[in-house]
């Protein structure tokens, strides 16, 4: 199946990458990310992404439109679920890429991570999928969690400490103050 995999970065792109290639799947990366702050840091991730991207073989797509006003804009009125808001904007950008070129399912990164509201994540991509008439594959990445992140510092790729959002990196330091 020719499926579109949404990467939120190169370290948890690896074990999906893994899976699906061995599932026989033909597997075009997704970069879309506006909710990475700050502009470095979406930088850093971007270019980290292309060169796994050229190790692995792996074709990419790159949307690099840095929405920070949209993204805001979606997350601050949903407080603590503003990842909902996140999610379906990330994912919404990668489902109609996918119908764009006629990938036949989307999956993402973001089932990798053991920090990832998975069940929200699934909601919004099922929802996604009838709008865009474009198939979901749900995977249980995060299984392989400790193997992708043991490969990442393999390939000595850049490895970010936090999910991306503004709001994840001042949880990050605030959480270390309060220690």
């Amino acid at each position: 199946m020719k499926v579109l995999l949404h990467i939120c970065c190169a370290p948890c792109t690896i074990y999906p990458l893994k899976v699906l290639k061995a599932d026989g799947h033909e597997v075009t990366g997704f970069f879309y990310n506006p909710n990475i702050h700050p502009y470095t840091e979406f930088n850093k991730r971007l270019d980290t992404v292309r060169a796994f991207a050229q190790m692995s073989l792996l074709p990419v797509l790159v949307d690099d439109a840095y929405d920070l006003e949209r993204f805001l804009e979606a997350a601050l009125p949903l407080g603590r679920d503003r990842c909902i808001a996140c999610y379906a904007m990330r994912l919404e950008r990668t489902f109609k890429r996918a119908a764009e070129i006629k990938a036949e399912a989307v999956t993402a990164t973001l089932l990798y991570s053991k920090y990832q509201r998975h069940d929200e994540i699934a909601a919004v991509a099922k929802e996604l999928s009838t709008r865009y008439g474009v198939a979901f594959l749900y995977e249980d990445f995060r299984e392989g969690w400790k193997e992708g992140q043991e490969e990442s510092r393999r390939l000595g790729l850049y490895r970010q400490s936090y999910c991306g959002c503004i709001f994840s990196e001042r949880d990050r330091f605030a959480g270390r103050r309060k220690e």
